[in-house]
Formats: C-alpha cells, structure tokens, sequence
C-alpha cells in the first residue's frame, strides 16, 4: 500500500509534503491525519528546514474528514478524538518555525478547507474550488471556522459557513483565504517564487517571526505591542540582523549563515 503522505526534502531544506490517498480524493481520515502529523512533527525537529509546501495526489487537494469512517463509529468518544487530532495538526503548523504554503487544486473542502486556511500561505490554481459544506449534511463545520475566521471577514465566512456553498478559487483570493491564483500549469512555478522569496531571507527572522504573528493576534493592542517590541529587540541582536544591517549601511549584499 502506498504512502498516505509523501515526504520530500531537497537539499535548499524545502519540505514537500503530498497528499497521497487520490482514490479517497486525500481526505482527512485516521491515516492521513496520523501521516500527515508525521510528517510535520519531523520538520519541527529539522533545523535544516526551511519552508513546508503541502501539495496532494490526484484530481483534488482535500474534500475534509473520511465521512465514511465517520458514519461507522457513531461513537461520541471517536469523534471527540478524531476533531481533536486534526485540531492538534492545525495548531502544530502554527507552530511551526518555517512558512507552510498550500498548493491547491481541484476542491478543498470542510476540513481541506480548513487545513489551507490554517497554512501561512496558500496558492490555488483557476480551477479550485473552496467550501465549508458539513452544513449541507447536517454538521455545522466548527473547527474550520476557527482559521477560516482568522482569514476573511466575519460575515463572508459565515456565510459560506451557514451556505455550504462553494467560491471560486478567485473569490477566495478576494476573501483573504488565498494569496495568489494561476493557471494549474502554473501552479509549480507560482509557489517556487513563494519558496525562493522565503529562502533568501534567515531562517531566524522568519521563526520570530511567525511565532510573534499568531501570538499577538490573540492579544489585545498593548500586549501586542509590548510582545512585538520585545521580539523585535530580541531578534535585533541575532547575527543575522547585525549582518544584515551592517550589510545595508556598507551598501553591499547580506552575507547570512542561516
């Protein structure tokens, strides 16, 4: 049997991470969201990573969780473990020291949804489709909304929580939810001058970075401000800072290590 998520790993440190269960369309049963934890708790503990693209198999990025093994444990137990184990997924590329970027095709929905909402970046092909659809099955989609608030306004992710109803892959760039939408033979290309941007910066800046982003969200003003600056100073006297400041007022290239 075949991988359910493929691991590859170039020698720049970039992270590919491919839905592999085409014939399920990569939905998000036990398998996968055990695979796919994997996959991501290995690039936490890799310094040599740099970025995390997850990409998938076949005609469709993700359709959401494995209703059919849901419908087959109608159990209150497997269902409080099953939403928290793709919970903990989500918050683990929270935490994550390097970007995660989404490459997505054909449709992401519910919990695919969710899972490209809760990327740092994502990129869509033209044809892409996105929807929070559990609704339309009775199920409201909880744990989606939860990034997918934290990407558009309130009202447009109520309503395609409350609607099911699919958006566009252009829709979704408008709403927030995606950062660039190219032609599916694009796509490649379109996420590698994501990769490049990223690695030419040092890697350091980029964790403080990203932790300092989800954490002072959830703050209010003041807290933010006072984390941000504390970060900032914190991050200021890392040698990469130095390096690249230096570099600036010497009017040359940065010559980083990392």
């Amino acid at each position: 049997m075949s991988e359910a998520v493929i691991c590859q790993q170039d020698a720049r440190g970039v992270v590919r991470l491919t839905l592999n269960q085409p014939a399920s369309f990569n939905a998000l049963g036990e398998e996968m969201l055990t695979a796919l934890q994997a996959g991501v708790d290995r690039v936490a503990a890799d310094e040599g990573a740099r970025v995390v693209v997850i990409a998938a198999a076949g005609k469709a990025f993700c359709p959401g969780h494995n209703l059919r093994e849901m419908v087959a444990r109608p159990e209150l137990s497997y269902y409080q473990a099953l939403f928290t184990q793709c919970s903990r997924l989500m918050l683990s590329l929270i935490k994550l020291p390097v970007p995660v970027i989404a490459r997505v095709h054909g449709i992401a929905t519910a919990a695919g949804c969710q899972l490209v909402a809760q990327c740092d970046l994502a990129v869509a092909a033209t044809e892409a489709r996105f929807a929070v659809s559990g609704v339309n099955y009775g199920l409201f989609c909880g744990t989606p909304s939860v990034p997918l608030l934290r990407n558009m306004g309130s009202k447009q992710a109520m309503e395609m929580l409350l609607t099911g109803d699919f958006i566009s892959a252009e829709q979704a760039l408008a709403r927030g939810l995606v950062n660039r939408v190219v032609a599916a033979e694009q796509l490649d290309t379109e996420v590698e001058q994501l990769v490049a941007s990223i690695l030419a910066k040092p890697r350091t800046a980029i964790a403080l970075g990203k932790e300092l982003f989800y954490r002072q969200r959830e703050m209010g003003i003041e807290a933010a401000y006072q984390l941000a600056s504390q970060t900032m100073a914190v991050n200021m006297m890392d040698s990469c800072a130095q390096e690249g400041f230096t570099a600036f007022t010497e009017k040359r290239a940065p010559a980083w290590k990392s």
